[in-house]
């Protein structure tokens, strides 16, 4: 068994113990999966039938600003002279909003290329960077809203993206909606 299912089976187990929902224990153990939430919630998406295609696309919000603190400085590995960007954004499958991500990242640890999409479109981050291999290092995981996320939230995560030598190039909030545990849709 690999190391993220031995993970994921551990959420799974985790979440079943607590007695919680049955789609939050699969909403869990599909994130627990993956190193990318936009992998996982595109998979999410399918398999709810949320949206067809099951495209995640990222809503940034371009005039959001957030300074990093010196924990996400931190978290990162960067001084407090480097420049660290900020992205704002609402992960979407179709019409339905499935996260509400904060995003802290290095810009000289990615490419202009991927600098550039980041400024100017609404690809997910973990799109944009996935030719770096980068592994997700979860921090916290929590069923319900942290302090950072939105009303609403019903399971917060914050991680870390590191690169395979160990190098931070994102610290990210994220924030899934209740839209994650609708009923699944059937085609018609």
């Amino acid at each position: 068994m690999t190391v993220r299912r031995a993970g994921a089976v551990a959420v799974l187990a985790a979440a079943s113990m607590a007695g919680c929902s049955p789609t939050l224990h699969r909403f869990e153990a599909t994130l627990a999966a993956h190193d990318s939430a936009t992998q996982a919630l595109g998979e999410w998406c399918a398999a709810r039938g949320i949206a067809q295609p099951a495209t995640i696309r990222a809503m940034a919000d371009r005039d959001a600003r957030d300074a990093p603190s010196p924990a996400v400085r931190k978290a990162l590995g960067v001084t407090a002279d480097e420049p660290v960007a900020y992205r704002h954004v609402r992960l979407a499958c179709g019409g339905t909003v499935l996260s509400d991500a904060r995003n802290w990242y290095v810009p000289a640890r990615l490419t202009p290329a991927m600098n550039r999409t980041l400024e100017t479109t609404d690809m997910p981050f973990g799109k944009v960077v996935m030719p770096l291999g980068f592994r997700r290092e979860r921090l916290e995981a929590r069923r319900g809203r942290a302090a950072e996320c939105p009303a609403g939230t019903v399971l917060s995560h914050r991680a870390v993206l590191r690169l395979g030598g160990g190098t931070a190039i994102s610290l990210v909030v994220e924030c899934y909606t209740r839209a994650n545990l609708a009923p699944v849709r059937t085609a018609r």
